[in-house]
């Protein structure tokens, strides 16, 4: 079967999520900082509900124990992550503009990776990198919002994840408890639900529901 064209996916898209909503989401710019198993998930995500462009950063390779919580294929391990989910966005949906950065994010560059993205998710698994990217993003891009993460780790129940407005610009997703470097584990179902939101609120945010 041929690929289907532009025309008949946003056809399929307006059908789904309304004239309205897909005409917002394709001028939109979201940035997915980590594209491990929140970032690829919510990139995924995102990609499939319209949104026009994906700004996508990691430093990371994939690697073996990354495959059964992230967006990654067998055959892909020891690609740089950025590379290897740009190739699984593009078979889902073809025709959303990436922009790919397969560099470490850091107080000095976040303006010049970041400053055209409408919506900015935090989607690292390291504290300092978290607190990094949020204060830096709050004192230095104040015009953007901002969706992060923290607590999303091992089998509790799905409902204790939900997203939380801390401030006008600022939104964060999870249980606010669970960490991996507690010695819990990161399973997909779960990891799966906090990356859900992040994309839920971005995609909201973008709509002007929050």
């Amino acid at each position: 079967m041929p690929t289907p064209t532009r025309e008949e996916m946003l056809a399929a898209l307006e059908k789904r999520q309304g004239v309205d909503a897909v005409r917002k989401l394709q001028a939109s710019t979201v940035a997915v900082c980590g594209l491990g198993g929140l970032g690829s998930n919510i990139a995924i995500s995102l990609a499939r509900a319209g949104v026009g462009k994906l700004i996508l950063v990691d430093f990371d390779c994939v690697d073996v124990t990354n495959l059964h919580r992230q967006q990654y294929k067998a055959d892909q391990v020891g690609l740089p992550k950025p590379e290897a989910l740009l190739a699984n966005l593009q078979e889902v949906a073809p025709y959303t503009e990436y922009e790919t950065h397969f560099e470490k994010v850091s107080a000095e560059n976040v303006s010049a990776l970041l400053a055209n993205a409408d919506v900015i998710c935090e989607a690292f698994d390291n504290a300092e990198a978290k607190a990094m990217l949020v204060n830096t993003v709050l004192e230095t891009l104040p015009s953007k919002y901002l969706v992060a993460a923290s607590g999303m780790a091992g089998f509790d129940c799905g409902n204790s994840i939900r997203t939380r407005k801390i401030t006008d610009k600022f939104y964060l997703s999870g249980d606010g408890v669970s960490d991996v470097n507690g010695g819990i584990g990161l399973v997909a179902p779960r990891v799966m639900l906090c990356a859900a939101h992040q994309a839920l609120t971005a995609i909201r945010l973008i709509l002007g529901l929050v």
